[in-house]
């Protein structure tokens, strides 16, 4: 099963996209942790990336293209994929359709306040990854490994701010794209985490 996975910043992508990649028995491919391992290799690719995200910005095309490209022939892909946070633009939704044949195309969709909400409340472990919010979570230690939460550079207002526009200007035309291609399934991710969770597997059946 190939599966992608839309929806704008704060959607809950990532947590559904881990539930429902285990439960298939496919490899979550997220661009946007593909992207952080190279800012903490200091690459060049990373770099420029580091620049472009703390400004809510999107990273190149063909830099996210061949990322992926090289990340589909892992061998924890064989049984499919399931992505996170690609493709973000047409062209990048044209340069998957070269290589690879997509299932099914789950659009989680949230109203914006709430996304704003989502965001700017969200503190993440810098050692080990774990993501807390303000609203469940009172602690400023991650539970998992004690290190000292944080909130990321691209998670502040004025940045969620930006990073919203710049979704509505290039990756909502994808939802009209995967349409025609009869692939969209949309989900209401405005409800309880296990909720959206079945919406999403009784989509892709």
């Amino acid at each position: 099963m190939k599966l992608v996975f839309l929806g704008p910043p704060g959607a809950g992508k990532g947590t559904q996209a881990e539930r429902i990649a285990e439960s298939e028995h496919i490899a979550h491919i997220s661009s946007g942790d593909m992207l952080r391992t190279e800012i903490r290799k200091g690459t060049e690719a990373g770099l420029l990336a580091k620049d472009l995200i703390e400004k809510g910005e999107f990273v190149p095309d063909e830099i996210i293209i061949e990322m992926v490209k090289d990340r589909i022939l892992e061998p924890d892909c064989a049984n499919g994929f399931l992505f996170d946070g690609f493709p973000r633009t047409v062209a990048q939704a044209d340069a998957l359709k070269e290589i690879a044949d997509i299932d099914a195309v789950i659009d989680i969709d949230v109203p914006f306040d709430r996304l704003l909400e989502r965001i700017t409340g969200r503190r993440v472990c810098p050692n080990c990854g774990m993501a807390y919010h303000i609203s469940t979570y009172a602690g400023d230690t991650c539970e998992k490994c004690g290190e000292k939460l944080c909130q990321r550079d691209d998670d502040t207002a004025e940045t969620v701010q930006n990073r919203l526009t710049v979704y509505e200007r290039l990756t909502r035309p994808l939802t009209e794209y995967y349409r025609k291609e009869g692939l969209l399934r949309i989900v209401n991710g405005d409800l309880g985490i296990d909720e959206v969770t079945e919406q999403i597997r009784k989509a892709i059946r």
